[in-house]
């Protein structure tokens, strides 16, 4: 009776787990999006594709970091094709600087408008569209209703969302799936090479439904990310000799 009961609670985990936007882990491999190890600490070890995923920028500083890191993931989302909406209210991304994150610019479609509630309106009319990978929108807050709309909006269409969030006034409780902070890191350069180094973030998976929250040190570089370990360098002073 007990080993019955206990196969009854697994089977509904999985079927929660399914309706919910994360996949079995049968189809990892297909469905990696190159964030190594990062990809882990969600169940199933998939990245959740046809979900929200709230991106946090407490400081203005920290929307080009975020956005860089954003352009990698939006990268993989559009290799099997469609296109990206982002919507915004001050318009500030240069959209040449995607292609150094494998986006192509004349696939991201750019809407600018002048008030979040029609910025939020549009994401979740735009979350319907089959046709989209993505859809990306830059809001100061978002409540946990119009998350809950969102999240509603994407569980038929499968589309990606990201609502970035730029200087909130408050962290609230929310229905998306992650909540993420990137902050930029100084680059690394190559031994004896000058020049300026790869973009390199420090990730906070702050909260994962069903998951695991981490810290990672994530370099893009040629190949994509880098999950880069932190080396600490222990410099040890020659000894005084005694007089």
């Amino acid at each position: 009776m007990q080993t019955t009961k206990q196969d009854t609670i697994n089977k509904l985990r999985k079927h929660i787990l399914l309706w919910e936007g994360f996949k079995p882990s049968a189809t990892k491999d297909a469905d990696t999006i190159g964030l190594g190890e990062i990809e882990d600490a969600f169940p199933n070890g998939v990245f959740p594709k046809g979900a929200i995923h709230e991106m946090l920028c407490p400081a203005p500083e920290q929307l080009a970091a975020t956005s860089g890191f954003m352009g990698g993931i939006l990268g993989s989302l559009m290799k099997q094709g469609g296109a990206c909406l982002w919507i915004s209210l001050s318009g500030k991304l240069f959209p040449p600087s995607l292609a150094s994150f494998n986006v192509e610019p004349g696939r991201v479609i750019f809407i600018n408008l002048q008030r979040e509630r029609d910025v939020l309106w549009a994401m979740e009319e735009a979350l319907k569209c089959e046709g989209l990978a993505a859809v990306v929108a830059e809001l100061q807050d978002v409540s946990f209703a119009q998350s809950r709309r969102l999240q509603l909006a994407v569980e038929n269409s499968k589309v990606t969302g990201f609502v970035l969030r730029n200087d909130p006034r408050k962290v609230g409780t929310t229905t998306c799936v992650a909540r993420w902070q990137v902050t930029s890191l100084p680059s690394q350069l190559e031994d004896g090479l000058p020049g300026v180094g790869f973009p390199r973030w420090q990730v906070d998976l702050l909260k994962v439904r069903n998951g695991k929250p981490g810290s990672w040190t994530v370099t893009w570089d040629a190949n994509g990310f880098n999950m880069a370990e932190e080396e600490h360098n222990i410099i040890q002073l020659p000894r005084r000799k005694a007089s």
